[in-house]
């Protein structure tokens, strides 16, 4: 039974660990700004 919740605990610590990421990458701006890739390769940069 302790594998059991070792594997539960390891689970849970690697939620939170994604969750404290996603939520670090959205207060620092990382998805500000998520329509201009998709116009960039619209436009023609004349290389």
């Amino acid at each position: 039974m302790s594998g059991v919740a070792l594997i539960i605990a390891s689970a849970l610590g690697v939620g939170l660990t994604a969750l404290a990421v996603l939520l670090w990458a959205l207060n620092s701006g990382q998805y500000d700004d998520p329509d201009g890739a998709a116009e960039r390769i619209l436009l023609d940069d004349g290389d």
